[in-house]
């Protein structure tokens, strides 16, 4: 997978702007009302999240966060005390967090745009790492958590939330319900007797493109099912998988969040401790071993 097209994918679709009514679009770049109405949305939906974030010590901490998107976890870090600075990959994002922060008159000490596989600040620079629904989309995850490890102070902690394994939205909707339901529309495709979904017809033309044998696949299908039909990358862990692909930290906590699984409507539901969509894990980086003799 090119980090190429990771990074068009998501510069050309910021997280969640299209809900709302788009920055650029219904919003006409206000961004104090772009930010106002994309929060109360998020914190709606994602209604965790706040809480979350508090089981966490951020005051005074050196804080860098990987991956952006409107910049509200960033907006709620700050606001928690850390000394904030940012990375994102694409440039859309990088400009939206520096106009929320100035309008909001928020200090911080850096933003840039770069890669997760070469942080673009020196060795140890940082008390903490907070990466929010990013590290998952990295297909180089091992290069990716080495670099983290580098920019961290000894024993510095790692906080994310990665897309779960062992959730209902997997389990259940992307493995059964979603593939089925793909399965039973392909047949119809050209018969003009389904939904006019722009999401269902993108995965028909995605599964026309390279066949629905493979389309079904369930690593090609999780890809396109987590966050739109055109998301070049996704992936989902559990805390045993954490541990395999961070070798450089130690987990120190896991815990589930959010129930999610799409068209079943389970929002509401009690479970997210067991099935929730959102896996957040604490990881402590690993002391380098100093050489016997």
């Amino acid at each position: 997978m090119n980090e190429a097209d990771i990074q068009s994918f998501w510069n050309a679709n910021p997280c969640g702007d299209h809900i709302v009514g788009g920055l650029h679009g219904a919003f006409a770049d206000n961004y104090e009302r772009f930010f106002t109405a994309y929060d109360r949305w998020r914190y709606r939906q994602e209604s965790h999240i706040p809480a979350c974030l508090d089981r966490i010590d951020w005051s005074g901490r050196e804080v860098l966060e990987i991956g952006l998107g409107q910049g509200a976890e960033s907006e709620q870090l700050i606001r928690r005390g850390a000394k904030w600075s940012g990375l994102d990959l694409t440039p859309e994002s990088v400009e939206r967090v520096r106009a929320r922060l100035s309008v909001r008159d928020l200090p911080y000490q850096d933003l840039r745009q770069g890669t997760a596989l070469s942080i673009p600040w020196p060795d140890n620079s940082f008390d903490m790492v907070f990466s929010h629904g990013v590290l998952h989309h990295i297909p180089d995850i091992r290069v990716a958590q080495a670099e983290i490890r580098r920019v961290l102070r000894p024993g510095g902690t790692l906080v994310a939330m990665l897309y779960a394994r062992h959730s209902l939205n997997y389990q259940v909707s992307i493995r059964l319900v979603r593939r089925a339901m793909l399965a039973a529309a392909y047949p119809l495709r050209n018969a003009n007797l389904l939904p006019k979904s722009a999401t269902l017809r993108a995965h028909l033309s995605n599964a026309e493109r390279v066949g629905l044998r493979s389309y079904l696949d369930l690593d090609t299908f999780t890809h396109r099912n987590t966050d739109g039909p055109h998301n070049p990358y996704a992936r989902v862990y559990t805390p045993e998988e954490v541990a395999a692909e961070f070798p450089d930290f130690e987990v120190v906590e896991s815990f589930k969040r959010y129930m999610h699984a799409p068209p079943l409507p389970i929002r509401r539901l009690p479970g997210e401790r067991r099935m929730g969509w959102h896996l957040w894990v604490v990881l402590r980086a690993r002391t380098a071993e100093r050489p016997c003799g």
